[in-house]
């Protein structure tokens, strides 16, 4: 049964399709079935992914709405080694037509729920904001990873972001789990990304995971080509911390199962 992790937070600019794109890749590198998600109406992941979001005849914004199963929208992305499920401009459409729809906070879990089987690891990229969509990614989801950029505001909004999954986790997915917080675009020459990552770490301890995403032109430059940036430069620094991500991502997935089980 496939774990679902959204990747969200509500401030722009501070990784998420970024990591989405590449810890799928990651994963998929380290032998794991996944499919990622593209719930942001600008359609960056699936582009990252090497999937033209301008030639889409299917998109995540049809499976929201119910038109179409989830598999039959799903496109391989091309050199990655996973599944995508794209989403192009349309999903704003799609925010304001789930206004109407019964269940509407549900609609993404229940599209998936006949998906997970085939998949280890379902990633869902969310847009940067508090919205519909990412309702219904948190709905659907096991777990939240949660990019931050270590620079000053990095931790402005965070308290709504944690106010909304406290909310969810009470009323609509009592088994939504925090995955981490990842720190992203870091420069340990930066005094000031030194002292925001010892700020997380004061404020939310263990949840911070280790893995650290430098800040690395290399990463910047791969969605351009349409490519992780495994297949872009995989002796890159960021090739080499996204993949310390997977790991330490299994590794505490294997942990969670395991107290899971003993309890």
């Amino acid at each position: 049964m496939g774990h679902i992790i959204s990747i969200a937070n509500q401030k722009g600019g501070v990784g998420k399709t970024t990591t989405t794109v590449n810890l799928a890749a990651s994963l998929a590198a380290m032998k794991k079935k996944i499919l990622m998600v593209d719930l942001d109406p600008q359609g960056n992941a699936s582009m990252g992914a090497g999937i033209d979001k301008h030639n889409l005849q299917l998109s995540s914004c049809d499976v929201l709405l119910g038109d179409v199963r989830t598999q039959e929208a799903v496109l391989r992305a091309p050199e990655a080694g996973f599944d995508v499920l794209p989403a192009n401009s349309d999903l704003t459409a799609a925010e304001v037509g789930l206004m109407n729809i019964p269940m509407r906070e549900k609609r993404l879990s229940l599209a998936l729920s006949s998906s997970r089987e085939h998949y280890d690891f379902i990633l869902v990229d969310c847009p940067p904001s508090l919205n519909m969509l990412t309702l219904n990614a948190l709905v659907a989801a096991d777990g939240v990873l949660i990019p931050i950029q270590t620079e000053y505001y990095a931790l402005e909004g965070l308290s709504a972001l944690m106010n909304t999954v406290n909310q969810i986790q009470s009323h609509l997915n009592p088994g939504l789990v925090i995955e981490g917080f990842l720190r992203t675009m870091h420069d340990p020459r930066n005094n000031l990304a030194i002292d925001v990552s010892t700020q997380l770490i004061s404020h939310f301890k263990e949840g911070v995971f280790n893995t650290i995403i430098p800040r690395n032109v290399r990463v910047a430059e791969a969605p351009s080509h349409g490519k992780p940036i495994l297949l872009y430069d995989k002796s890159s620094r960021g090739a080499t911390a996204y993949l310390a991500l997977a790991s330490e991502l299994m590794r505490r997935h294997r942990m969670r199962n395991s107290e899971l089980k003993q309890a």
